[in-house]
């Protein structure tokens, strides 16, 4: 069977670039492992996720945003930063107007949102609980082998099945992995005070502890950890759980509590070689998939595919080729200027902010003292995480100096 397009992977980017394309007429088909039921009503993973206002404009354009939850939506209205015993605390607060730093929703909720978004449309057929056994493409067209016999053409081929992805894999795109050693541990915990819908980030010695406001007195709660470390945090019973978080917060929130189970995730981060190929193009992590610390992945995830749509629905207009190279190849420009700075700069703040030797330590207190009492920094900086801005790379610790200091590696 022919398609103008075939996503493989029916995640937020691929369903989001579905979305984006819903009326130029094209014909879509978005293949993914996951059962129907699964992609229709996804489970609870852990995972938050912190959007920017770029990212929340995408949504209501995609009309999913409208449909998430109202209590499942929890404002950042502002961002604290501690080092280790530093007295010295980075904040962030809103753009102005009252406009909050951004929002928190559930990943399953953003998930279920965008694809009651797709489902509906005519022109895209989700082929559910099936996977690509052999993707390939010439210069006419990609070819997608399905694991029950199907076989798809298609005029433009989307890769959009995680940072692991096979398909990039087997169109032979090389990316760059940095398997950090960590694992992230992520939970709900509810608390006795209000948390003012304050997002805290603690750098402490040998780990790393983020507190994200959740609707109500209740808060996402992610620890980074070496991974040989995990087991131990994993299997503690709650009354101990409790107690430690509590403890490694200060009391700031009061009593918590555990809800729910704790998830464990290894940290990798992924940047491909290449987001295009032969009518054939990558979004999402498959593409670029970053270290939770700047809560970059998702939002450049959806941004990344608001720009190849972009390209996609010029060439339609233009009764162009849609897999043509001088329609990808602008694709692949931007999104590399984009993300690899911001990939390499999120890399050089985990190897500094993990690494506890002194240098370490007398670094970062620095970076953070420097940027505290620096406005245009802190300005630049704030733009960023609201998505309002460029390279934000450009405001991390340069990575000669940090290759310069002894006991820390700029990745």
């Amino acid at each position: 069977m022919h398609y103008d397009i075939v996503i493989i992977g029916a995640g937020p980017a691929g369903l989001g670039f579905a979305r984006l394309l819903a009326d130029t007429g094209l014909r879509i088909a978005m293949v993914d492992r996951q059962p129907a039921e699964e992609l229709a009503d996804p489970a609870v993973d852990g995972r938050d996720i912190a959007l920017t206002h770029q990212s929340k404009r995408i949504l209501e354009q995609l009309g999913a945003w409208q449909s998430l939850p109202e209590d499942g939506i929890s404002p950042l209205r502002e961002a604290r930063v501690i080092d280790g015993d530093s007295s010295d605390v980075l904040g962030f607060d809103g753009p102005g107007n009252d406009e909050p730093l951004g929002w928190l929703v559930a990943n399953h909720l953003i998930r279920k949102a965008l694809f009651d978004a797709v489902q509906p449309l005519d022109r895209v057929d989700i082929l559910s609980g099936v996977s690509a056994t052999a993707v390939s493409s010439t210069d006419a067209f990609a070819l997608v082998n399905l694991s029950d016999g199907q076989q798809l053409t298609a005029s433009l081929l989307i890769g959009a099945d995680t940072r692991f992805s096979e398909t990039r894999r087997n169109m032979g795109i090389a990316a760059e992995m940095n398997d950090f050693g960590r694992v992230a541990i992520v939970c709900r915990m509810e608390h006795e005070k209000s948390h003012e819908n304050v997002a805290w980030e603690c750098f402490h010695y040998g780990r790393t502890l983020a507190i994200l406001p959740m609707p109500g007195n209740a808060s996402s709660i992610v620890i980074t950890v070496p991974a040989s470390a995990a087991p131990v945090i994993m299997e503690m019973d709650e009354a101990a759980f409790n107690a430690d978080i509590e403890r490694r917060f200060a009391h700031r929130l009061g009593d918590m509590r555990l809800v729910g189970e704790r998830y464990a995730y290894p940290l990798v981060g992924v940047h491909a070689k290449r987001f295009v190929g032969e009518r054939f193009a990558l979004i999402g992590d498959a593409a670029v998939g970053m270290h939770p610390v700047t809560a970059h992945g998702f939002n450049l995830g959806l941004s990344g595919a608001e720009l190849l749509a972009g390209q996609v629905r010029k060439a339609v207009d233009e009764g162009a080729d849609i897999g043509a190279p001088e329609v990808l190849m602008p694709y692949q420009a931007r999104h590399r200027l984009d993300t690899l700075p911001l990939f390499h700069g999120t890399n050089t703040v985990v190897g500094l902010f993990t690494n506890d030797s002194l240098p370490a330590k007398i670094l970062r207190k620095a970076v953070l003292h420097a940027s505290n009492h620096l406005p245009p920094v802190k300005w630049a900086i704030r733009r960023k995480l609201t998505g309002e801005a460029g390279l934000s790379s450009l405001l991390l610790p340069p990575q000669w100096l940090l290759s310069r200091l002894p006991g820390i590696r700029a990745r």
